[in-house]
């Protein structure tokens, strides 16, 4: 089983801590020739294609590699503008690679505070009062987990669907946390979490629940 990346979310919906454990790469590499058969754009300073799927290159996935070199951002690995280098037809043949870019810090912290919204969107809607929120949400390829501690903070996993154990999971973090964040003298309520003791116990966390493919008490 494979468990994804681990998020905390402070009570104000801010980001405070973020791992990826495991990032599938769907990735495609194919040589073209003149003209591009594929339409290409700017966006969220990457580029990525806008229409013109094929070959498993699909809409939105992101140009990450140009003759094996990794580009940056909207530029080829020389500083050169990445759709103005594919209009030449003197840089044909072309190899390019495509997948779905990593998220950016940026973004992470963006849909972090989105999911805080929800989470309390969730919590008003609820026909009984005193509910828990927003616990977990389901796509065909993960699992969202989310559990919140009395004090708003949230400790989300995001989880293959078969994994199971992952609520006991959670409240293992949550100790982690409580254990070698809030106890640590260096450390201020709701910053960032910058601990190595709290990074390494995490770690041991999730390969035991991986390996387990459950995380039962006692782990």
């Amino acid at each position: 089983m494979v468990i994804f990346s681990v998020y905390v979310v402070n009570k104000a919906g801010g980001l405070i801590y973020q791992y990826d454990n495991y990032v599938p790469r769907a990735e495609v590499e194919k040589t073209f020739s003149y003209p591009l058969d594929l339409v290409l754009k700017h966006h969220d300073e990457k580029v990525v294609v806008s229409f013109g799927q094929r070959d498993g290159i699909r809409v939105g996935h992101a140009l990450l590699s140009i003759n094996g070199a990794d580009v940056i951002g909207k530029n080829t690995s020389d500083g050169k503008d990445i759709l103005e280098y594919l209009k030449d037809p003197n840089n044909y043949p072309v190899s390019i690679r495509f997948g779905r870019a990593r998220l950016s810090s940026n973004e992470k912290l963006m849909l972090a505070s989105m999911f805080h919204s929800l989470f309390a969107i969730g919590s008003q809607l609820s026909p009984e009062v005193g509910s828990s929120g927003i616990e977990m949400l389901e796509t065909d390829v993960f699992k969202l987990h989310c559990f919140q501690t009395l004090t708003g903070i949230k400790f989300i996993v995001l989880a293959d669907p078969r994994q199971s154990g992952i609520d006991a999971l959670l409240r293992k973090i949550y100790e982690i946390y409580s254990d070698f964040a809030l106890k640590n003298p260096f450390y201020s309520l709701e910053m960032p979490i910058r601990c190595e003791l709290f990074d390494q116990n995490l770690k041991s966390a999730l390969e035991v629940a991986e390996k387990a493919g459950n995380f039962g008490a006692g782990s």
